[in-house]
């Protein structure tokens, strides 16, 4: 019988950090995680956002969910702490950005930078709707990345990647797209940022209601040339993206 390679170092030190069983005879859940029932609430939701998602896609999303509520019981990684919520205000709201993110790279393979990405949202949810493409999840704790990269052994995202860093450590990441979810004001986020774009690289942050007060705050080399308010299945609450790009760059106009 062939054996099986040994473990990557990060997919060890990951494994490390995982939360384990519990052992003290105490009680455990019995029956399929929360998680797993959502299967026909996470597809109604992806229909309405015009996400096409394969049954794969819909389990991995759903085992991604079930995974970060586990660790999220010892490392702190979302406030969320119910399936239910989390449905609408992780994956939902991470899914959202599909349709423009798709629109905008026009069906070509991308390498996306999701900076501050914590538990790997948005990252782990395009990597997991979108597996050609190349997402590099970035954080400063590094339990956090070790959660990302625990999760793309898991999921078989070859693709995923977490990455332990500070974001002005990282080496040049040439992302067509840097993108953040609620990870800093946006002057500190394209400044922090800028080396990391390519060529043709842009921003896009996630945000809640239009921050018009950031965007008159931004320097004259960053140019915002769209803001594109969302709406979320199952969630009353503001979401927005706003794109920017370095000032003098051309590119296409979103719908």
């Amino acid at each position: 019988m062939a054996r099986r390679p040994p473990p990557s170092r990060q997919a060890q030190a990951a494994s490390a950090l995982a939360p384990r069983e519990d052992r003290s005879g105490g009680p455990r859940e019995t029956g399929p995680h929360p998680a797993l029932r959502l299967e026909p609430q996470l597809a109604t939701g992806a229909d309405a956002l015009g996400v096409s998602l394969s049954t794969v896609q819909v389990q991995q999303l759903l085992h991604y969910l079930e995974l970060l509520l586990k660790w999220n019981r010892v490392y702190n990684l979302t406030a969320v702490r119910g399936a239910q919520e989390a449905l609408h205000h992780h994956l939902l709201d991470s899914l959202a950005i599909l349709p423009s993110l798709v629109r905008h790279l026009d069906g070509r393979p991308a390498r996306i930078l999701d900076v501050g990405s914590g538990g790997g949202l948005p990252g782990v949810v395009i990597a997991i709707a979108r597996p050609d493409w190349h997402v590099d999840c970035v954080d400063a704790v590094a339990k956090k990345a070790a959660f990302v990269q625990q999760a793309a052994a898991e999921l078989g995202l070859a693709r995923l990647r977490g990455i332990h860093s500070r974001i002005e450590q990282l080496p040049r990441a040439n992302a067509d797209v840097v993108t953040s979810r609620a990870f800093a004001s946006l002057p500190d986020f394209t400044r922090w940022t800028a080396a990391h774009l390519n060529d043709s690289g842009v921003w896009m942050a996630m945000k809640g209601k239009e921050p018009k007060d950031e965007i008159r705050a931004l320097p004259p080399t960053v140019d915002v040339f769209h803001v594109e308010h969302l709406q979320v299945p199952g969630l009353d609450a503001e979401r927005c993206l706003v794109w920017m790009r370095p000032t003098g760059r051309n590119t296409p106009p979103l719908a």
